[in-house]
């Protein structure tokens, strides 16, 4: 008797903690996109812009902090992941169409061998964009679940998280993106500072 009163006091505990954890978070959301159906989420999250240093696919270090003034999109994804292959040819893409107008893609590659894996992927894989046989074009971070973990976590990939030009966390897509969606997203904070 006490065993079952137990479990549904914690079971009651846990649902309103849970119903207050929600409600916190009305101004967070996340687009969860599966194949093509795509849905809003209410998800807790860093409001800002994580205060992360990236080390660099090449060598070096880049700062999130010093891209303010852009518009971000970091791009979370893995050589493994087939969803994450669909969605390439597209980042190219936009990194082609809006990198002048103070945009730019940061490919966040979460793969555990890190860059002896990355590297070559990189660099040899070609994939086709408008017609044309393209390598990845945006610049290329490497990942780990630290990094990971400071934009409030992954669930799965690819996960995407577009960052407004004063720093604020605006959209977060967890799973293959719908591409009109997408650019549509990264149109509107494109336009919003310009």
């Amino acid at each position: 008797m006490n065993r079952t009163i137990t479990r549904c006091g914690a079971a009651i505990i846990s649902f309103a903690v849970l119903s207050i954890g929600f409600a916190g978070c009305k101004g967070m959301g996340t687009t969860v996109s599966n194949g093509s159906k795509t849905k809003f989420v209410s998800k807790p999250g860093p409001p800002n812009e994580p205060d992360v240093t990236f080390p660099e696919l090449q060598g070096g270090d880049l700062p999130l902090a010093s891209l303010k003034g852009k518009v971000v999109l970091v791009n979370f994804w893995a050589t493994w992941c087939e969803p994450c292959r669909i969605e390439i040819p597209w980042m190219i893409g936009f990194q082609q169409k809006y990198a002048s107008q103070g945009f730019t893609i940061l490919g966040v590659a979460m793969d555990d061998s890190g860059k002896k894996v990355v590297d070559p992927f990189v660099h040899t894989t070609q994939f086709d964009v408008n017609g044309a046989k393209m390598t990845m074009s945006y610049p290329i971070m490497l990942g780990n679940d630290d990094i990971a973990e400071k934009f409030g976590g992954l669930i799965g990939l690819p996960t995407s998280v577009l960052i407004s030009r004063d720093g604020k966390i605006v959209k977060r897509f967890i799973g293959l993106v719908d591409h009109d969606e997408l650019q549509s997203e990264i149109e509107k904070q494109i336009a919003s500072h310009s």
